[in-house]
Parts: C-alpha cells; sequence; structure tokens
C-alpha cells in the first residue's frame, strides 16, 4: 500500500528496529455513534516510508470494554521497555477519556491497562499524549473538549511512573481562544492533538490543531523554561495553513526528521502526509509552510 490508499486520521508513527508503524483512527466509522463488531485500531509497517503493509489489528474491543464508539487518535510510544497505547473512547453512559493500552510489541496485541479511562472521568477529554519531563516523570497531556466548555483547552497531568493513575490535577497549558489566529468553529473554540516535540535547540515545542478563517490546522507553541511547566506560547507560525492537522513529529532512520498529519480533513478523503521538518532560529519549518503541501498529495 502507498500512504495515499490508507483512509486513516490522526496518523502516528513510530520507528522501531529497522521499521515503521504507522497507527491512527480509521476512516471507516470514525463517527458511527453505536458499538460495530471489530472496532479497534490497526498497525501499517513499512521500512521506508513509501511502500506499507495492508492494515494489521492490534486493538479490537472485547465485550466487557468500556468504550462503544468514538476510537480515536492511538499513540504508541516506548516507555520504560514496553509499548503503550493512549487512545480515546466514549460511551453512552460515560465521557469521553483516554485509556492506556500495554504490549510487548509494537504490532502486538494491546491490552488495557486499567478498566477505566485515566483522564478525570467528569470531563470530556480526549487525544492523550505521554511526555516524560527532565525528571524523569511521565505526563499525560490532553484536551478538555469544547463539546463540554465551548472553549477547549489543553491540560496536563503527572501520572504514576507506571502509568495507572493520574498523581495530580490537571493543569491548565492554554485555551483554544489564546492565539492570535483562532476561530470559532460552530461557536466553539477546538483543542485538538497534542504532542510534545524537543528540538535540537533543547526547545519543547508543542503542536496541535485548531481552526482558522481557512478551516483546519496545523499549529504549534513554545515552552519559555523548556519543560512542561513552563509557560506556552503561540507566536510561531502555522505548520500547516489549511484542511490538514493532527499531526506528530518522528525522526527516520534517514536521519530526517519528519512531520505527519492527516489531509485533508473531510471523510472518507482524509490520507497520511508526509513532509521534513526542520528546526530554524528558534522555529520549526516544513514545507507545507512554503505553500507546497498539494504537491505531496500527487
Amino acid at each position: 500500500m502507498k500512504l495515499n490508499d490508507i483512509n486513516i486520521r490522526d496518523p502516528f508513527i513510530v520507528p522501531f528496529e529497522g521499521k515503521y508503524y504507522m497507527y491512527g483512527t480509521r476512516g471507516a466509522g470514525c463517527w458511527a455513534n453505536e458499538k460495530a463488531p471489530g472496532m479497534g485500531f490497526d498497525v501499517y509497517i513499512s521500512e521506508d516510508l513509501e511502500t506499507w503493509s495492508d492494515p494489521v489489528c492490534v486493538f479490537e474491543a472485547s465485550d466487557d470494554f468500556w468504550g462503544t464508539h468514538n476510537f480515536w487518535a492511538p499513540e504508541v510510544h516506548y516507555y520504560d521497555g514496553r509499548f503503550y497505547m493512549f487512545a480515546s473512547f466514549k460511551s453512552k453512559d460515560r465521557n469521553r477519556g483516554t485509556q492506556i493500552l500495554v504490549s510487548d510489541t509494537p504490532d502486538g496485541n494491546f491490552k488495557p491497562i486499567t478498566e477505566h479511562p485515566v483522564t478525570p472521568e467528569d470531563r470530556m477529554c480526549l487525544d492523550g499524549t505521554l511526555y516524560v519531563d527532565r525528571n524523569g516523570d511521565p505526563h499525560i497531556v490532553f484536551c478538555h473538549e469544547h463539546v463540554q466548555i465551548s472553549d477547549g483547552t489543553v491540560c496536563e497531568m503527572k501520572l504514576s511512573r507506571d502509568l495507572t493513575r493520574a498523581v495530580s490535577e490537571p493543569r491548565l497549558l492554554f485555551r483554544g481562544s489564546d492565539p492570535y489566529w483562532a476561530r470559532k468553529n460552530h461557536h466553539q473554540y477546538v483543542t485538538d492533538g497534542p504532542f510534545l516535540y524537543r528540538g535540537e535547540s533543547g526547545r519543547l515545542y508543542l503542536i496541535w490543531s485548531s481552526f482558522t478563517d481557512s478551516g483546519y490546522v496545523q499549529a504549534v507553541c513554545v515552552s519559555d523554561n523548556g519543560d512542561i511547566d513552563g509557560n506556552f506560547s503561540h507566536d510561531l507560525p502555522l505548520l500547516a495553513e489549511k484542511d490538514g492537522g493532527h499531526g506528530m513529529i518522528f525522526t527516520g532512520f534517514d536521519g530526517v526528521t519528519y512531520l505527519v498529519l492527516h489531509r485533508p480533513n473531510s471523510n472518507p478523503d482524509e490520507r497520511p502526509v508526509l513532509t521534513p521538518i526542520t528546526e530554524k532560529d528558534g522555529h520549526l519549518e516544513t514545507v507545507i509552510c512554503r505553500g507546497t503541501l498539494d504537491k505531496l498529495l500527487q
């Protein structure tokens, strides 16, 4: 398969032992509000970022799994010798939240590490991601959804070392309305897809998605102290200015650092898009910023 053959949202790529493992929200049925047989997540495997395997199922909901729909945004992080999946789920009687699952291999059978999501159960939350601070303490960074509070936020909580529970209260990092370019989408400010990336300069960047007048975008902000407890500023240029977002950053075996995101933001047309990304004068830059995103899809 080629990237243009793969219908997923929220792509997430893990390089490991000579292979690339790509996860994402299945395009088919991603907006369904009822549980369907076989709901879960897949991985696609490649050695060159060009040709990918057929999908391999790595998680399928059991009958007693609490989530019934909105299986979204699986991220896989190699942490403490195992692979941990952070993914969002919802049911009719429980708020959407991020559940953590684990496997010994990146293409293995992921299992929940607890019976409940790690995000606060009284909040509508999604898109949790793992960040390990300079002291080695794990944190979850997640979105408190605009569907519950209108002005969506990005928050963080410190986790126990085994990732089974929060050991701090949620702390606000920023609101969806904070950037000068932010615009309401259906009367709400959206926050989606936070991901932390440390640049070669040591700066800590947080990429995320929201809406401007031109549609769904890939945004970036930066911590003023280089860690999660700093203040995040939004005076950096957008990484993708129209109809693409929910990305993450990884470094390939070729030494190139890439941004991967989905584009367009409409179902069922969304596809993973890869572009090199560099850090220059304290800013992240991609070819997307130079207006050539459409060429990547030709």
